[in-house]
């Protein structure tokens, strides 16, 4: 390959390593005093002017209208998002957090074929049964040792709610650069984040310095830095190849998780997680001409 392709998969799969990261900076948060609410306030205040420094002229696009939707809808579908997912830690570890919300990628195919948008030939089939086995097999119902239901519930209902927010993103999006959208949705995220916080007496100034380091990992590395990752690397390899790297996220979740939090993955979630990522990595491959 070019050396520039090697470079842009390299990104991509940092940008990978980055969002991979967050379940566990969060758990490493919470053993600081950190709130959820607190943190994601902080995470997304601090990164926005980074970002949209970053989107630069793309923002001389932006009309007013534009700008409140994805400032108050964008905001709050990433708030809902990463709140609900996030929130799951109280009863999942962070691996099985990571191969459960993986599953959007197969809950974008559903959607899109209930709303006849797409249409299910016989590999999304295949892909979507390895998904559900993979599901399956991760949350061990019905025996004794399942994982507990408020924890699945959690992690799915945001793998889903994603699923439907992708679409909805690029239309909210129109003419504007990715980097100027996202940028919004983030500072959106950061106003509404914040707005809890205050709300709950959760909004702090006066943290210790291992909290404030959980802060700017979430706010730099997993956020800023990981975004011009990811995009530096998409605007190189395209969609389909991007997809197929960052499979490597909820995997390298696991194994930091294992190394950093002692959370050692089981049987059970490395099989199914297995099956998810062969299911997306299916789910990315070009349809075969007949």
């Amino acid at each position: 390959m070019p050396a520039s392709t090697w470079r842009a998969t390299l990104l991509v799969a940092l940008a990978a390593c980055g969002f991979g990261s967050i379940s566990v900076l969060m758990v490493l948060g919470y053993r600081e005093d950190l709130t959820l609410a607190g943190t994601m306030a902080w995470r997304y205040l601090l990164a926005t002017p980074f970002l949209l420094a970053i989107a630069g002229r793309g923002l001389r696009e932006l009309t007013w209208p534009r700008g409140l939707v994805l400032l108050v809808a964008g905001g709050l579908g990433q708030v809902a998002i990463s709140g609900i997912s996030l929130y799951s830690l109280r009863w999942l570890d962070v691996a099985t957090l990571g191969f459960l919300f993986y599953t959007f990628p197969a809950w974008v195919v559903v959607i899109s074929a209930i709303r006849g948008l797409e249409r299910v030939e016989k590999r999304k089939i295949i892909a979507l049964a390895l998904a559900l086995g993979g599901l399956a097999v991760i949350i061990g119902a019905p025996r004794a040792d399942a994982l507990p239901l408020a924890g699945v519930v959690c992690a799915l209902g945001a793998a889903v709610i994603y699923a439907a927010y992708i679409p909805l993103l690029h239309a909210m999006r129109g003419p504007l650069s990715a980097s100027a959208a996202s940028a919004l949705v983030i500072a959106g995220a950061g106003i509404f984040y914040t707005i809890g916080a205050i709300w709950r007496g959760e909004f702090h100034v006066g943290l210790s310095p291992g909290a404030w380091a959980v802060i700017g990992a979430l706010a730099l590395a997993s956020t800023v830095m990981t975004f011009i990752a990811f995009l530096n690397g998409l605007a190189v390899l395209g969609p389909v190849r991007t997809a197929i790297i960052s499979t490597i996220e909820p995997f390298y979740t696991a194994v930091l998780g294992a190394i950093v939090l002692d959370q050692h993955v089981g049987p059970g979630t490395a099989v199914g997680g297995v099956l998810i990522g062969s299911a997306v990595l299916l789910l990315q491959r070009e349809p075969t001409s007949p």
